[in-house]
């Protein structure tokens, strides 16, 4: 009696184990894709602002100011830009990775039931019969 408790509870514990391990691999790798997207844009606009600033540093008269100014709307405009189409993306990401994470608790649960609902039809046959020869 004990031992098949024992088995039973083996078995659901590597069970319960190999499914955190799947789901921390699903959270892990998506983590490493949205630091990497964000690191990415992070740099982009980095250099880009950047390269207006050096542009800026040589500005000597109002006339060069006014022949740049327009440039550094544009960077900003396209470092805005940037910023939103990465956290989209990542959001995208996000929503997959949580799906997959979803999709994988939604296994297990119906995997639990129905060896749930099969034991305790063995329980119930065994039952019903013992009943049956008394």
């Amino acid at each position: 009696m004990y031992q098949q408790i024992n088995e039973q509870f083996t078995a659901a514990s590597r069970q319960f184990a190999d499914t955190a391990a799947q789901v921390n691999r699903l959270a892990l790798e998506n983590a490493e894709k949205v630091f990497g997207l964000q690191l990415s844009a992070i740099e982009e606009n980095v250099n880009a602002t950047f390269a207006f600033w050096g542009e800026l540093a040589n500005v000597r008269d109002l006339d060069t100011l006014k022949a740049v100014w327009p440039k550094g709307v544009q960077v900003a405009r396209e470092n805005v830009e940037r910023t939103l189409s990465t956290n989209q993306e990542v959001f995208g990401a996000t929503v997959k990775a949580n799906e997959a994470i979803g999709q994988i608790a939604k296994t297990q649960i119906e995997t639990v039931t129905a060896a749930a609902t099969e034991q305790a039809k063995t329980v119930t046959e065994k039952v019903v019969k013992a009943a049956a020869k008394k």
